[in-house]
């Protein structure tokens, strides 16, 4: 199993290279930032810096979206970075959360996301596309290479992912939805004529070691939060009791009152008080070492190829150590 660290763009950009020079240290092989540019710093300026002090560590936004740069400019920019630094880059893509909505605008459609996926690779890696009906190529770019890998939760964007991506990113730690949603991914796959065993499969979730369960579990509650606003979409579109989507992911959004931005992804975010534990533990990794490696099996049983372990906690060091010393080479040996 493959591991990554997923990292806000936060100021000093410094830190973030120095975390993910840290990160590369102790034996993970990617390296993540979220992608929303008035909540954060740009991710690609970083990604550059990222690239330049690590060996071999691949980088890429956890997740961009295909509204807030044009698809050429999104992939001239990796194509560049690869040029810059070999093919070390990774596409994450989704629909769009915190970089739209905070600034008034919807998510994408998936329609026009499918097309997108399909248009950057193809400019990424030196072919012809359409863009608004006319032909483009990027003239400059030799031996380009850009895995896009699609974040979803529903089954249409399962459907999707299964279809169009070279990767799907789950943000969430269930094992019970993360069978679910990879079987979804891999029937549409196959359905679609594609090898479904080809489709690499990318986990994200906070990993808070130590015993202190309470205070691990207030540390990583705003990821419910942050699920939660997938969530709430696929009970407005499909129901609370729809067939389609599995009550075990949609129930505890009920209480769900309303979303600040402002506290998005942050430890002790007020949006997220109506998380409660039970989604904590199940959507997150927590507990002592062992307890992470327990996990981490069962998801690697499920065919899981990498786990992204979202940082945005008040142990990012003792973590990333934690995991190089003694979680990875368990998981792995």
């Amino acid at each position: 199993m493959d591991f990554g660290l997923v990292l806000q763009t936060d100021p000093p950009a410094s830190r973030v290279v120095s975390l993910m020079q840290r990160a590369e240290r102790n034996g993970f092989r990617y390296g993540w930032t979220f992608d929303s540019a008035v909540l954060w710093q740009e991710p690609f300026v970083i990604h550059s810096r990222v690239l330049a002090h690590t060996q071999q560590l691949r980088v890429g936004p956890m997740v961009t979206n295909p509204s807030t740069r044009t698809w050429e400019v999104t992939a001239s920019t990796f194509a560049t970075l690869n040029d810059m630094y070999g093919n070390r880059t990774v596409c994450g893509i989704g629909r769009g959360d915190s970089a739209m909505r905070v600034v008034g605008r919807p998510p994408n459609t998936l329609a026009r996301l499918g097309e997108a996926i399909d248009v950057i690779r193809d400019l990424a890696e030196g072919r012809e596309a359409r863009i608004d009906g006319h032909p483009i190529r990027i003239p400059w770019i030799r031996d380009g290479a850009l895995p896009v890998w699609m974040a979803a939760y529903g089954p249409k964007a399962l459907a999707l992912a299964g279809r169009k991506a070279d990767g799907f990113i789950l943000q969430l730690a269930d094992p019970y939805l993360t069978e679910w949603m990879v079987k979804s991914v891999r029937e549409a796959a196959a359905t679609a004529g594609r090898d479904p065993d080809a489709i690499t499969i990318c986990v994200a979730a906070p990993a808070y070691v130590g015993d202190d369960l309470a205070h691990a579990r207030d540390q990583c509650r705003w990821f419910g939060g942050m699920v939660g606003n997938h969530v709430a979409d696929l009970v407005a579109r499909y129901g609370e009791h729809s067939s389609l989507v599995p009550e075990e992911l949609t129930s505890y959004v009920k209480s769900r009152h309303g979303y600040d931005y402002g506290h998005h992804g942050r430890a002790g975010n007020p949006s997220a008080d109506f998380v409660p534990d039970e989604i904590v533990d199940r959507f997150c990794l927590l507990g002592p070492a062992q307890a992470h490696i327990a996990k981490l099996r069962t998801l690697r049983d499920l065919g899981v190829d990498q786990f992204a372990v979202y940082a945005m906690h008040d142990a990012r060091e003792h973590v990333i150590d934690t995991y190089g010393q003694q979680i990875i080479p368990a998981v792995n040996g």
